[in-house]
């Protein structure tokens, strides 16, 4: 089902039936935009997004106690709240744009003295006032940052960075610690297009590990992506964001291209190609559902879509296949 928002699309089976807790940023409330994202996203679910004290002893204390109560399938947190997200152990967490060090980005970006709340609290406040006793606090609460990281939870948090932010960049020290750590294209403050194409795939990969869900694999042979100019070919982008939400899509390219190969699934496909790339010549022995190439491979283990053939002259005509397979 798609909205009258041209970026935004419900995805029912998401997380259907799960809880969902959301960690606003600095100077945010539970009504931001990102909150309607979730909400709209995964309509099955239940999205908490509660109004976060300034104070951050309070902050960090009413989530944890929301946490012992609703135990959220997955917990996410954008800036000063992916700072919070960070610190909740236990969970499957996104992190986005994470304020690691958020006295100090108080401090460079001037967030002191009187401030307005960006969006609607439920208390009615609109205005509060931030002075050095405050900053130290936000500082002092950043140093519990990696505080006691088991081995599980290092597997059960992501880090998603904006290539574009310049506001907050924890990345380095973020992936120290943490192995899933990736950029999306987008600024500190996500848009509608950033969300989807960054944050949903990441969800989905989730809620895939627990619900033990496999998914049909498909195989797309990096030739395929581009044009005579290295530019992604006609409708090709297109065809990837509709295959993802069905299959598990894997990236092939020879091993003698991995930098090129990754720098351009980087600028042009980004996250879903995170972890998703595999680098051989023997594509013959790749084992999945569907493998999209321009070569003639021989005796493929699995059903071969010959790009640039009668049958599927361009990427349209894929999509117009995956579509009648419905997910299948």
């Amino acid at each position: 089902m798609t909205t009258e928002n041209p970026y935004i699309k419900q995805f029912p089976e998401l997380m259907a039936g799960k809880t969902v807790l959301y960690c606003h940023g600095f100077a945010s409330s539970g009504q931001s935009g990102t909150v309607a994202r979730l909400r709209e996203v995964m309509p099955q679910s239940k999205v908490i997004a509660p109004d976060l004290p300034i104070h951050p002893q309070e902050a960090i204390s009413m989530l944890k106690n929301i946490c012992q109560q609703e135990q959220p399938s997955l917990i996410i947190g954008t800036s000063m709240g992916g700072m919070y997200a960070e610190q909740l152990r236990g969970f499957d967490r996104i992190c986005v744009n994470p304020a690691m060090e958020m006295g100090e980005t108080m401090k460079t970006h001037g967030m002191t003295g009187t401030q307005q709340f960006q969006n609607p609290r439920l208390d009615g406040v609109q205005e509060f006032y931030v002075d050095k006793a405050l900053v130290k606090e936000y500082k002092d609460q950043s140093e519990h940052r990696f505080e006691d990281v088991s081995d599980e939870d290092r597997q059960r948090v992501y880090g998603l960075f904006g290539d574009e932010d310049t506001t907050v960049n924890t990345f380095d020290m973020f992936h120290e610690v943490y192995p899933h750590a990736l950029h999306f294209h987008g600024e500190h403050r996500m848009n509608d297009k950033s969300f989807m194409h960054s944050v949903v795939p990441v969800i989905r990969w989730i809620d895939d590990k627990q619900e033990h869900r496999e998914r049909p694999i498909i195989y797309i042979g990096m030739e395929t992506l581009m044009d005579a100019f290295k530019k992604p070919a006609s409708s090709a982008q297109k065809a990837v964001r509709m295959l993802i939400e069905h299959y598990q899509v894997y990236f092939v390219a020879p091993s003698a291209n991995h930098a090129e190969t990754t720098t351009w699934l980087e600028a042009y496909i980004n996250v879903p190609a995170w972890h998703h790339t595999i680098f051989t010549y023997r594509r013959d022995l790749l084992y999945g559902d569907y493998l999209i190439s321009q070569q003639k491979e021989c005796d493929t283990m699995s059903t071969l879509l010959e790009y640039g053939s009668d049958t599927f002259k361009t990427w349209d005509d894929i999509i117009d296949y995956f579509s009648r397979l419905g997910g299948q």
